[in-house]
């Protein structure tokens, strides 16, 4: 059955982490999958979720089946998180999912179902799994202009150029923050022209926001997202809870669809709980209980909210304190696009021989197409990451 099988490409990202266990030098220096990483190099576990688990513990009875949807209060908080104060609020369904990925595939097999002709339009680049994800979904995939090699930011007159041949039977797939894997994201401006050309041309707008919190704070993150499901008819939304609760290995997403009313998202739902009892059938759910018993609780909600902040402040200060290494001590201003940019991720513009070098010669591990995880870095990191950059370009 199985001897004519091709031997399988690595993954780009996941191999890495192999790779960089192997790597027996003590400088290695891992900015490569993307988690978010403490000033000792380690991944916490925060405090609000330490807390909510305690709560947990003491309080959960059972290990009975939650059901198809998953947590319902889970996935009514992740809707307030992102939606509260939109019209969206009237119409709107959600599941819990096995993380965003998880809600990224459901969507993409609801709109299979629901128009079997959808092309769904992926900035270039994009995050690595959307491509894969929506063509074993059986949709076609398109891609729009988005980032500039040459100036390090979003070609906004490109992207909106390629958008604006998008119609009705397009999906058009949006970072609602911190875009991966540039870290340069679009402006407010950006986000009502591409919501105009919604209205006009009759595409969906699906947004995938991994990252709330990370880029500008829980609220300006949602800013473009809310504005958008306050002024088209129907939206997707996946949302994951790996980075901003830190709960990488739980799994704990959600699919949001918003529609014209009531009852056509409720035939979502029902259609997306169908396809999900005919893959995973139910999501894992301590993830989902630590967030619903977090956002519960106005104290536990403050501690998390508070520690959400200084992870951001701590991603713009790093990206700081490397852009003044690179200009104080290498007298070079070629990398001043990373203060510029949000979230964990940033694009050095290197090339695949140039990631080579910098892991091979440096220890420095980063994607190919020239990735690196800021959150990756430590401060004592910094000068040695700086040197390594400037030697390799």
């Amino acid at each position: 059955m199985f001897s004519h099988l091709p031997t399988p490409a690595l993954d780009p990202i996941l191999s890495l982490s192999v790779a960089y266990r192997n790597d027996q030098r003590e400088n290695k220096v891992d900015l490569g999958i993307g988690v978010y990483k403490d000033s000792q190099g380690q991944t916490p576990v925060m405090k609000a979720i330490s807390q909510a688990q305690d709560i947990v513990v003491e309080t959960q009875k059972t290990k009975a089946y939650v059901g198809l949807a998953g947590c319902e209060e889970f996935n009514q908080s992740m809707v307030d998180l992102l939606l509260v104060g939109t019209s969206a609020m009237d119409r709107v369904s959600a599941i819990q999912t096995p993380g965003a990925s998880g809600a990224l595939r459901m969507l993409g097999d609801l709109m299979k179902v629901a128009q079997p002709d959808t092309v769904v339009w992926i900035s270039n680049p994009s995050y690595v799994n959307h491509k894969p994800v929506m063509e074993a979904a059986g949709l076609k995939v398109k891609f729009y202009r988005y980032f500039s090699s040459e100036t390090k930011q979003v070609d906004v007159a490109a992207m909106l150029d390629d958008l604006s041949t998008a119609g009705k039977n397009d999906v058009v797939l949006l970072h609602g923050c911190c875009h991966n894997p540039t870290g340069a994201d679009i402006d407010f401006a950006a986000w009502e022209e591409i919501t105009r050309l919604s209205q006009k041309n009759g595409f969906t707008p699906f947004v995938d926001i991994a990252y709330q919190g990370f880029g500008d704070g829980l609220e300006e993150d949602a800013k473009g997202l809310r504005f958008m499901a306050d002024n088209v008819e129907e939206m997707l939304i996946t949302t994951s809870c790996s980075k901003n609760f830190g709960l990488y290995r739980e799994r704990t997403g959600a699919a949001i669809v918003v529609g014209k009313n009531q009852k056509d998202v409720g035939n979502a739902k029902g259609k997306l709980l169908t396809l999900a009892r005919s893959t995973y059938t139910m999501p894992p759910d301590h993830g989902a209980a630590l967030v619903k018993t977090i956002l519960g609780s106005d104290t536990l909600t403050q501690v998390w909210k508070q520690e959400l902040s200084e992870m951001q402040q701590r991603l713009v200060s790093l990206r700081h304190t490397l852009c003044n290494e690179l200009r104080n001590n290498h007298n070079t201003s070629q990398f001043d696009f990373i203060e510029s940019h949000k979230g964990m991720f940033t694009v050095l513009g290197f090339s695949q021989e140039q990631m080579t070098r910098l892991r091979e010669e440096f220890g420095i591990y980063g994607v190919g197409d020239g990735r690196i995880n800021i959150a990756g870095l430590t401060e004592n990191h910094i000068p040695y990451v700086a040197d390594a950059i400037v030697k390799v370009s």
